[in-house]
């Protein structure tokens, strides 16, 4: 979530400068540092844009369906032939009888059972309240082709880890540096909750019309997966070397304290992704959905019934380069020991890719992408040696 999340490559490992001492008035052409590095995206949450299998106008047998998912799926303001609102009257028909003091199902003392609803007295549904397919008869489904769900996104965390640079100096005051590190393992958070707006609507079978009329429209937000309340959407390894030019101000062996900038280019690079357990196992579900949706078992879709394929989900994060400038200094302990100080920060972002595949078939069910804003600010404190 690569990713990702995700992406996440906030690492710009120690943009760090490394001075110049100077023996008898000669400034020395290397030096390595190494030291902590403290790693703060500001970057925000930016939308998931999620394609499906599910053509708009696709139409799928609806079959057997439990009574709750099929009022669920009724937009809330289909009307019955009587004119009266079809999701309060289709609910009062398949609803067991509750008790009005406890609001508790009434049971039947002979069976141990809820006492009948309506529908499943007029056999419109079996006992376990599970809608008869000469009900429900076809959907023709909207709305899941593609979307864009708003108030979602994965965000980097911060994190720590041991930066490495290496100066060559062209002059005193003017050196090129290469900025690396131990690539660090960085939380991607999620943000949001994904629903799949489900939309069209439904030609009920014969025994039926005469109540629902020809169609009764649909409209459901269906839950696919929350990435908000999880303590992490996922975790991915970042590998961020980074290429500098920086401006020494000062003199080495005449100031011991040399303030410099920097600018350069970083290159990100993510792998060892893996996705929350949770996630992945919402997101093999929503895969199910739609293959069921296009075997013509709508019902078994929205019941979140397994489907005839096998799920499998892939998270990819695309490698980025990134402007990055430093602002730092050094301090001279003697002619070969510094200390160094220095705050970064980079332009970086990505795109992360989450894909879900029926590997039974090969088809892409789900493709959805997000770009993560990582624009890491970046502190480091290290220990240089000169030579």
């Amino acid at each position: 979530m690569k990713l990702g999340l995700v992406a996440v490559p906030l690492i710009l490992m120690g943009v760090t400068q490394a001075g110049v001492a100077a023996t008898q008035g000669n400034f020395k052409r290397f030096s390595v540092s190494a030291g902590w590095l403290h790693v703060m995206p500001q970057g925000k949450a930016n939308p998931f844009n999620i394609n499906t299998a599910v053509a708009n106008g696709t139409t799928s047998t609806v079959g057997a369906i439990s009574a709750g998912a099929f009022l669920n799926s009724i937009n809330p303001n289909a009307k019955l032939t009587t004119g009266e609102n079809a999701k309060e009257i289709l609910n009062m028909v398949f609803d067991n009888p509750k008790d009005p003091d406890t609001g508790e199902y009434i049971i039947d003392p002979d069976t141990g059972k809820p006492v009948p609803s309506m529908g499943q007295l007029l056999g419109f549904a079996d006992e376990n309240n599970i809608v008869a397919s000469e009900i429900t008869g076809e959907a023709t489904i909207d709305g899941l082709e593609q979307w864009r769900q708003s108030g979602t996104g994965l965000e980097a965390e911060d994190v720590d880890t041991l930066g490495l640079t290496l100066n060559y100096y062209i002059n005193d005051n003017v050196s090129l540096q290469l900025i690396g590190g131990i690539p660090p393992k960085v939380d991607i958070k999620g943000v949001g909750e994904i629903k799949a707006p489900l939309s069209g609507f439904a030609v009920p079978g014969d025994d039926v019309k005469p109540i629902t009329g020809d169609r009764l429209d649909l409209l459901q937000d269906i839950p696919i997966t929350n990435l908000g309340n999880k303590s992490k959407a996922a975790t991915v390894r970042a590998w961020t070397p980074a290429l500098e030019a920086q401006y020494q101000f000062g003199k080495s062996g005449v100031n011991k304290f040399r303030p410099y900038v920097g600018v350069g280019l970083m290159y990100a690079y993510f792998n060892d992704i893996k996705l929350n357990s949770e996630i992945r196992s919402d997101l093999e579900a929503a895969g199910h959905m739609i293959q069921n949706v296009l075997d013509n078992k709508a019902g078994a879709a929205l019941d979140g019934k397994i489907s005839s394929g096998v799920m499998r989900v892939d998270v990819d994060a695309d490698d980025a380069i990134a402007p990055i400038v430093t602002a730092g200094f050094t301090y001279d302990l003697n002619d070969n020991w510094y200390g160094v100080a220095s705050v970064s920060y980079a332009k970086l972002n990505n795109k992360t890719t989450i894909n879900v595949v029926n590997e039974s078939t090969g088809q892409q069910l789900i493709h959805a992408t997000t770009k993560i804003d990582i624009d890491p600010l970046i502190t480091y404190l290290g220990v240089g040696y000169r030579f």
